[in-house]
C-alpha cells in the first residue's frame, strides 16, 4: 500500500515537470493593471463631487470598479485561453 501510494506521487510529480502548454501572451495581461492603478490611485478619486443618487464620487467611483474589474479579467481570461 505505501508504494502505491508513492508511485502515485511520483507519477504526479512527473507529470509537473513536463510542461508542454504554450507561452501565454503577457499583452493582454497589461490591462490588468487598468483597475489596479484605477483603484489605488487616490489623488484622482478623493472628491466629494459629481455625486450620483447622493453618493459622493470617492465611493461610487470605487464601486463601479467592481464589475468592470470583473469585465477586464474575463476578457484576459478569455483572450488566453
Amino acid at each position: 500500500m505505501a508504494e502505491q501510494i508513492k508511485s502515485a506521487r511520483g507519477a504526479a510529480h512527473s507529470d509537473d515537470l513536463s510542461d508542454d502548454r504554450p507561452i501565454r501572451s503577457t499583452a493582454w495581461r497589461w490591462l490588468l493593471v487598468i483597475p489596479f492603478i484605477a483603484t489605488l490611485w487616490v489623488p484622482f478619486f478623493n472628491m466629494k463631487s459629481p455625486e450620483l443618487f447622493g453618493f459622493p464620487f470617492f465611493y461610487w467611483y470605487q464601486l463601479l470598479w467592481v464589475p468592470l474589474s470583473a469585465v477586464i479579467i474575463f476578457i484576459v481570461f478569455r483572450a488566453e485561453s
